[in-house]
């Protein structure tokens, strides 16, 4: 008597096939979603990409509060300004080591009132309202001001321009709500051993943070 096919042997074949296949696929969203939480930075109550590829500016990212971060250099840990401590003394533009100082303004946009009158924006005496230079109070014309709709304006860092003098900082936490503050930008930071700004720094505002987590961020 010729024997019956064993038809479970190619059923029990194709169902291992299938748990594999999608055991693969498991494993593969898995690890992206694991390599995508590690290259998110958890600073100061917002989310941040600190290291995506297209981070160039401060402008906000939509991830929540806090703006837009540069890369960040592979090293164990690098300079940073807390905004808690800056008292906007002007330092930091003049004693960098470099030509145009690496601290900059960043703009957190949530805590923004949008005001038409930018303590930040404008000079405390200024004739009138518009964006002509001599009203202005940064002194190379860094800030962007677009109208939205009456009576509210938006207020952008050009970071090119920036010299981290921290005189908009200073208007902004004196009268306004201190949605501008200063960080150093860690795409031109050079991480000396010993910051020359740190060292001058007068209110000893300069600390050292693991390079995982570089910014001091406020939130909204």
């Amino acid at each position: 008597m010729d024997a019956k096919p064993n038809d479970a042997a190619p059923d029990r074949r194709d169902f291992l096939r299938t748990c594999a296949r999608w055991a693969a696929l498991a494993f593969i969203g898995w690890a992206g979603g694991r390599q995508l939480l590690r290259r998110r930075a958890r600073v100061s109550g917002s989310w941040c990409r600190a290291d995506c590829a297209d981070c160039a500016s401060a402008d906000g990212c939509g991830l929540g509060a806090a703006p837009r971060l540069p890369r960040v250099s592979r090293l164990d840990a690098v300079w940073q300004l807390d905004p808690a401590k800056c008292i906007q003394c002007g330092r930091c533009a003049t004693n960098c080591v470099l030509a145009q100082s690496a601290v900059k303004c960043f703009h957190t946009h949530a805590m923004c009132g949008y005001c038409k009158l930018c303590f930040g924006y404008f000079q405390p005496d200024a004739a009138e309202l518009s964006s002509a230079g001599e009203n202005q109070l940064c002194p190379t014309g860094a800030i962007r001001r677009k109208f939205i709709e009456d009576p509210y304006y938006e207020y952008t860092i050009d970071n090119d321009l920036c010299i981290g003098c921290g005189k908009c900082v200073k208007g902004c936490n004196t009268f306004g709500n201190g949605s501008l503050y200063l960080q150093v930008r860690h795409d031109l930071c050079l991480n000396c051993n010993e910051c020359s700004i740190a060292r001058n720094c007068p209110a000893d505002a300069f600390t050292r943070l693991p390079a995982d987590r570089p910014y001091m961020l406020k939130g909204s």
